[in-house]
């Protein structure tokens, strides 16, 4: 998701003027909707400028508060993350040595954890937030999505991936997704005409449209899109990120278990992983109505959103069990290049990591070291790196994509990423 949100005053006063009326916790009362089930028009201002810096250091942490919201429950004993505290090293950035508590300000950050073999070494919080604080993961939704297919697919819920993806929802036959497989899904490799830009105005493009319709007003589910779409490239020919494609492996979830995605997210992953703290998914209408956002709408907290970390860098166990099958860990993070065979490479001047990477099952290539990322919108990494054993999750507040600040953000949290594996490949074990 790539929304590019244009007013911080608007956003103010929406939410101020929302205070009395907006819910505090996911466990509560959802935000405020009219008797016929739209959403106020103040609500509906602050959620379209959700974005917008600078307040958007505290709104990462407090969607509950804006969106309804889908809990997903934890049970039982929790999987404890043992601690080793350790200094982490300076970071260079070009020629200039900072310290690291330097670099978390100068990278727009909410919170940060870094785990080498199984424990944690550094914890930290800013932002009035706390280890119970909630964080938005935008698409690291995808991700987890990912997970829960897997899973799906060993519960036999899901016979194959290679299966169509109108086997689970007919609605899709006619439409762009008509033939396109799971496994084609997974890897944003639908060939469907649909392009991630958000562009507002009097003309808004199909993404934009869908933001304001779903997320913001609440008068369409995000999925209805699709089988309004129709057909680009031959499926499986040609890399194009999605989070509508996202949105219908959300749909062929629902059908193939046959209950809500946050039931499903319970049941299977979150409880038997001993988390911590509840999750909960942003969801694009009231219950009943709206369905969640898996494409950018989970919620949790810094250490569980680690513990996920974890359990992929130990090919799918964690808290004692197989949580997915370790072959469907290695599918996952076996990437495909995004450029198409005799695509040139961008030009130089696409500062991008990305424009450059490689793609799994909705996990993103860093580089050549087996590195492997849930990404999401305005800085929000699970970055797993499996030859040193390290897991760093960075939720932060990064300006909006594609700006000078934004690009800068990206470029020296991955810098700094690096500097923390080549420092976990030599420092003494914890």
């Amino acid at each position: 998701m790539a929304f590019r949100p244009k007013a911080v005053l608007a956003l103010a006063s929406a939410t101020l003027a929302l205070a009395p009326a907006i819910s505090v916790s996911a466990q509560t009362a959802p935000p405020q909707v009219l008797a016929n089930g739209s959403v106020p028009p103040n609500l509906a201002a602050a959620r379209a400028h959700v974005l917008d810096v600078p307040l958007n250091m505290l709104t990462f942490h407090t969607m509950d508060q804006l969106f309804q919201t889908r809990p997903v429950p934890r049970a039982g004993p929790i999987a404890a993350l043992p601690r080793v505290d350790q200094a982490l090293p300076d970071a260079m950035l070009g020629t200039t040595r900072m310290s690291e508590d330097q670099w978390e300000d100068r990278t727009f950050t909410n919170a940060l954890l870094v785990m080498r073999d199984g424990k944690i070494v550094h914890e930290s919080y800013r932002n009035n937030t706390d280890e119970t604080t909630h964080y938005i993961s935008f698409s690291m939704a995808k991700s987890i999505t990912s997970i829960l297919v897997g899973i799906a697919v060993n519960q036999g819920a899901i016979k194959s991936i290679d299966q169509p993806a109108t086997d689970y929802v007919p609605e899709l036959k006619g439409s762009g997704y008509d033939g396109v497989t799971i496994r084609q899904l997974l890897q944003m490799r639908s060939g469907v005409d649909y392009e991630e830009r958000y562009d507002f105005g009097a003309n808004p493009s199909v993404a934009a449209r869908i933001f304001l319709n779903a997320i913001v007003a609440n008068t369409e589910r995000f999925a209805d899109t699709a089988p309004r779409l129709g057909k680009k490239y031959k499926p499986g020919s040609h890399f194009n990120y999605s989070t509508v494609d996202t949105s219908v492996l959300g749909w062929i979830l629902e059908r193939a278990t046959k209950q809500p995605l946050a039931n499903y997210t319970a049941q299977n992953l979150w409880q038997p992983m001993g988390m911590e703290s509840y999750g909960f998914w942003l969801a694009d209408g009231a219950p009943g109505t709206g369905r969640e956002l898996n494409g950018m709408g989970y919620n949790a907290t810094l250490r569980d959103f680690a513990r996920l970390g974890q359990m992929m860098l130990d090919q799918g166990k964690f808290n004692g069990r197989q949580i997915v099958p370790a072959e469907w860990v290695r599918q996952s993070t076996a990437m495909v290049p995004n450029a198409d065979p005799g695509t040139p490479p961008p030009p130089p001047e696409v500062t991008d990591p990305f424009a450059r990477s490689g793609y799994g099952f909705q996990w993103w290539k860093l580089d050549d070291t087996g590195a492997y990322t849930a990404l999401g919108l305005q800085g929000q990494f699970i970055y797993v790196h499996p030859a040193t054993r390290t897991v760093i999750v960075k939720l932060s507040f990064f300006p909006p994509d594609g700006s000078d600040l934004g690009n800068r953000a990206t470029e020296e949290t991955l810098a700094y990423f690096k500097t923390l594996v080549n420092w976990a490949a030599t420092a003494p074990k914890p």
